[in-house]
C-alpha cells in the first residue's frame, strides 16, 4: 500500500491525461471503433490500486484503461495497445476492451457485463489453493449488479472464503438507463445477503478510496473473506465515445454540470503544493506524448497472424474446413 499523495495524484493525472489523449486518437481515426471514456471516475481505480501489493489480481470492465493503469501497466504498450499495434501489452488482439498485463496482475478487462468478478474469483481461488498470498480486486459497474454471473461470484466467494474485493463503480448510470429504474433495494445490500461486508465510499476522492480499500484487504489478507465497495461516482464523458457524434440526451446539462464540480484531479492536486502538482503535470505530459509517439509508430499485425495466441498453449488453430 502507498499513502504518498503525490505518487495518488500522478495516478489520477496520468489517467486523466491518457483518456484524453485517447479520446483525440479516436477522432483521428487511429484509434478503431472508440472507447468508453474513464474521465471523472480515476479516484477509484488508483485508490483501489494503491492499497494493492504489485503481486495481487485485477480485473476490469469494459471501461478498463484507468484499473490497468493504476495497476503499473505501461503508457506506451497500454495505447499501442487501444492502437491495435503489434507493440501493444495484447500485440493489439485486445484492444480497449480486453487490454491485460499478466505481469503486473491484471488479468484483464472485460466487455461481457459482470463477467470480470466470477473470473476473478476463480482466479484467486486457484491461487490460493496454491499457496500464494494473494488478494484480488475486481471493477464492474451498477449496471452489473443484476448480472447473474457476478451474483454466483458473491456466492462462491462468500462460501469458499475467497479473498476478492468486489468494487462497485456507481456512477449513476448503466449506459443511458438511470439505476434508481434499473436496481431494486440497493447495491450494499446485494453483497449483505451473501454475509459480505459491504461500504459506501466516496468515489470522487482518491484517498477515502485507498483507505477503505486497505482496510478491506487487511481483513482480506487476514483470512476474513470478500467484502464489497460501493464507490459513488459521476462519469463525466460520455458512455461511449460514439455519443460524440449522435449526441444521446439522457442526462441534463445540470446535471453533468454538477457532478464536474466534484472532479478527483482536483482534489487530490489540492492537497499538493502547487509547484509539486506541476512538476507531476509536466512528467504526465512528456510520459503521454511518448506514449503516442511509440504507439503510432508501431506495425499493425499482420492479418496472417490473426489465429495466433488464442490459447495459452501456443497451440495454432487450424483454418479451412473440414
Amino acid at each position: 500500500m502507498t499513502d504518498d499523495p503525490v505518487r495518488l495524484y500522478r495516478t489520477v493525472r496520468l489517467i486523466r491525461r491518457f483518456e484524453e489523449r485517447a479520446i483525440e486518437l479516436v477522432r483521428s481515426g487511429h484509434i478503431v471503433g472508440g472507447i468508453h471514456p474513464y474521465l471523472g471516475q480515476e479516484g477509484i481505480a488508483a485508490g483501489v490500486c494503491a492499497a494493492l501489493r504489485g503481486t495481487d489480481l485485477v480485473t476490469g470492465t469494459h471501461r478498463g484503461h484507468g484499473h490497468v493503469l493504476a495497476k503499473g501497466a505501461d503508457p506506451a504498450r497500454t495505447m499501442a495497445e487501444l492502437c491495435g499495434r503489434e507493440t501493444g501489452s495484447n500485440r493489439g488482439r485486445g484492444g480497449s476492451m480486453h487490454a491485460a498485463d499478466f505481469s503486473i496482475g491484471v488479468l484483464g478487462a472485460n466487455a461481457i457485463v459482470g463477467a470480470a468478478g466470477a473470473i476473478l474469483t476463480g482466479a484467486v481461488w486457484a491461487r490460493r489453493r496454491r499457496g500464494d498470498d494473494v488478494v484480488g480486486a475486481t471493477f464492474f459497474g451498477d449496471g452489473a449488479v443484476n448480472e447473474g454471473m457476478l451474483l454466483e461470484a458473491f456466492n462462491l466467494a462468500a462460501l469458499w472464503r475467497v479473498p476478492v474485493l468486489f468494487v462497485c463503480e456507481n456512477n449513476g448510470y448503466a449506459t443511458t438507463m438511470p439505476v434508481q429504474g434499473a436496481v431494486a433495494g440497493t447495491i450494499t445490500g446485494r453483497a449483505e445477503a451473501f454475509g459480505m461486508p459491504a461500504a459506501v465510499v466516496d468515489g470522487q476522492d482518491p484517498e477515502r478510496v485507498r483507505d477503505a480499500t486497505a482496510a478491506a484487504v487487511a481483513r482480506m489478507r487476514a483470512g476474513g473473506g470478500p467484502e464489497l465497495v460501493e464507490a459513488r461516482t459521476y462519469r463525466f464523458d460520455a458512455h461511449h465515445t460514439f455519443e460524440h457524434s449522435v449526441r444521446l440526451d439522457y442526462r441534463p446539462p445540470q446535471e453533468v454540470a454538477a457532478g464536474r464540480e466534484r472532479d478527483p484531479v482536483v482534489i487530490q492536486g489540492d492537497r499538493l503544493p502547487e509547484a509539486t502538482r506541476r512538476i507531476v503535470d509536466a512528467e504526465v505530459e512528456a510520459t503521454l506524448t511518448a506514449a503516442v509517439e511509440f504507439a503510432l509508430a508501431g506495425p499493425h499485425p499482420d492479418p496472417a497472424g490473426a489465429l495466433d495466441h488464442l490459447y495459452a498453449s501456443g497451440l495454432v488453430a487450424r483454418t479451412g474446413g473440414g
